[in-house]
């Protein structure tokens, strides 16, 4: 394309026969990775994409599980190579490497041998075998076996079957491609949340990964008992019914609180199956108090998880992490009536039978509802001086694709960026990709909001902007970006900024960390130059690799803030190398607790922890 003279001439392009290319199958998957695995990632994050290799190979020994087949998996991951033997029926020998190789072949499009299984499309080994620098499938049978090894998806040994005296299964041992994967590592956090996942799904199931061993008893109620990091207010409410599992309990915090599942798969972004269990579940509590509460007082500090088994599910994506199916299945009622007549029927005879939980429920609905009402007042203009600033709002530099409107990837890159100062905020906001990347500016330090209610969210400009900048105020639903990075000064202010803020979100938007949308920006600490290259270092390590890798007499420069990086380098920081440590929260984060020592008044106690854990650092020359 050339521009002359105001006018726009456009270079003539040829096509022709010459234009049309047919892909091999797995040249496709090579191509587009992310129609098959969403993201890519190097394991830093628990949806990056080794992990959807590895549970694509999980998700087909669990169908064996839910069909009545084995008992155990055992799975192993060593420097990066990973095994998994299941004792389901195994593969039929004679089509181990259709299975393996072939688009669109598998055993689940025959709904009698998989009724309602995760995996329909005959994709997900396939993406796996395509995405591995090295795989091996082997299949035992009845006493035989038969196995195929392949390199980046071509067969490399294919032998005969041959007669074996192991137990029927499958056995799957894949090494994730460097090419497509550069510099992964698994990380055992990760895969353990998805292995508890799968045995709280699944009473009984026994799960053995690296020695340690993996097993429910107690289904969902495990799963919330896991998962909450305050104390439920009441017994968790656990009901079971055909093809449905549901636990309930409220605690005292902020915002809803779910975990959904259908057929084992952990719809991380709902469904019509969560949408149908929020609106039934206020509904039927709102009619067994014969109150006409307000659904948000009624879920306000709800905890609660919802798995059903659906028939041939249909999922908004290949990576099956929201469910669109409106039936249960074909000759099934519709999700939403399934679910309503069970929630109707199973949760009120619960609360008529259990009157002093009701009794708790009732109390905390009509405190949230009585706080509600408290600041509506105050509410109504906040929300007010937020719409009108944000018209003009120059704490915000907003981007053009936002979390709650974009597709797929996009939609996962969507973030914003929460700095302090104006030199920082400067260099971030003439750095940044203006398509997915907003920049939210604090002016100072932010309100210490430990032990205060959400009327001060209302109260606070800063923190009433923020709010309408996430757009969080009624939940998750309409979260403006995936990702939400503090970045701030790695010295004390720094630091200090960033646990008012995290403060903030644990007080009144956990959910917001519980789903993993909360993030520190790591900047390098020193840059380390010749007159041929320039590395930027992250840790005192990387500085000593650098300055051993440039030989003597390096120049060394020790950033002290962000507004001391040039947004010309500030754009290597946020983009696709870009280092985010998560913020997150464990069943052993006792939020409560942890809040009251770090940043309630208990002064002399943590003075002498801050004396007793004190560590100098010496400035580098």
């Amino acid at each position: 394309m050339y521009f002359c003279a105001s006018k726009m001439i456009m270079a003539e392009v040829k096509y022709d026969e010459t234009n049309i290319v047919k892909l091999e199958w797995w040249e496709h998957i090579r191509l587009r990775p992310g129609m098959y695995i969403g993201k890519l990632g190097d394991g830093n994050f628990a949806d990056d994409g080794i992990y959807v290799l590895l549970k694509e190979v999980l998700d087909n020994a669990m169908d064996e599980y839910m069909m009545g087949f084995g008992k155990s998996i055992d799975i192993t991951i060593d420097a990066g190579v990973v095994t998994v033997r299941d004792y389901g029926r195994g593969i039929p020998l004679g089509k181990v490497v259709d299975v393996s190789s072939q688009m669109n072949t598998g055993g689940k499009y025959d709904s009698k041998a998989f009724k309602k299984s995760v995996g329909m499309n005959g994709v997900g080994i396939k993406a796996v075998n395509a995405l591995s620098s090295y795989m091996l499938v082997q299949s035992f049978r009845d006493g035989e076996t038969k196995s195929v090894e392949y390199q980046r998806a071509h067969i490399i040994e294919n032998p005969d079957i041959t007669a074996s005296g192991e137990p029927n299964g499958t056995l799957i041992n894949f090494i994730p491609d460097e090419e497509i994967f550069p510099n992964y590592r698994f990380k055992d956090e990760y895969v353990e949340i998805l292995l508890k996942n799968y045995v709280f799904l699944n009473s009984g199931l026994t799960i053995n990964y690296n020695g340690k061993k993996f097993f429910s008893k107690n289904g969902l109620i495990d799963l919330l008992n896991e998962n909450m990091t305050s104390e439920p207010l009441y017994p968790i409410i656990h009901l079971q019914g055909t093809d449905i599992e549901i636990a309930i309990t409220h605690a005292h915090q902020y915002g809803e609180e779910y975990y959904s599942f259908v057929n084992g798969q952990y719809t991380t972004q709902g469904g019509t199956h969560l949408s149908a269990f929020r609106e039934t579940l206020s509904r039927v509590i709102k009619e067994y108090y014969n109150k006409n509460f307000e659904y948000s007082d009624i879920r306000m500090g709800i905890t609660a998880a919802i798995a059903v088994k659906v028939e041939e599910p249909v999922f908004e994506s290949q990576t099956k992490t929201k469910l669109g199916s409106k039936d249960m299945g074909p000759d099934g009622p519709t999700v939403t009536k399934f679910i309503a007549d069970f929630v109707k029927k199973e949760l009120d005879n619960y609360l008529h039978k259990n009157s002093e939980t009701s009794d708790i429920l009732l109390k905390k609905i009509t405190d949230s509802e009585k706080e509600r009402k408290a600041i509506a007042g105050v509410t109504k203009l906040a929300k007010e001086r937020a719409k009108k600033a944000n018209l003009h709002n120059k704490k915000l530099r907003d981007c053009r694709l936002h979390y709650s409107e974009a597709k797929n990837d996009l939609r996962e890159e969507t973030c914003i960026f929460i700095t302090e100062g104006d030199s920082a905020s400067g260099s971030i906001t003439q750095s940044r990709d203006p398509n997915y990347q907003a920049v939210f500016s604090l002016r100072g330090k932010p309100l210490n909001t430990f032990g205060l209610t959400k009327k001060i969210v209302y109260e606070n400009e800063e923190f009433n902007l923020l709010q309408a900048a996430l757009d969080i105020e009624d939940g998750l639903e309409t979260l403006r970006y995936n990702k939400v990075i503090i970045a701030t000064d790695a010295d004390v202010d720094g630091m200090h900024i960033r646990l008012l803020i995290i403060t903030f979100f644990l007080q009144f938007f956990p959910d917001l960390i519980k789903n993993n949308h909360v993030f520190i920006l790591q900047t390098p600490l020193f840059r380390v130059r010749n007159k041929k290259e320039t590395i930027y270092c992250y840790t005192e390590e990387e500085r000593l690799k650098a300055i051993e890798k440039l030989g003597p007499n390096p120049e060394i420069t020790r950033f002290k803030g962000l507004g001391e990086i040039s947004p010309v380098e500030f754009k290597h920081f946020i983009g696709k190398d870009i280092r985010l440590d998560p913020v997150t929260m464990k069943k052993s984060d006792a939020v409560k607790e942890m809040l009251e020592f770090y940043m309630g008044k208990n002064t002399m106690e943590r003075q002498n922890f801050i004396i007793n854990n004190l560590v100098v650092e010496e400035d580098i020359v």
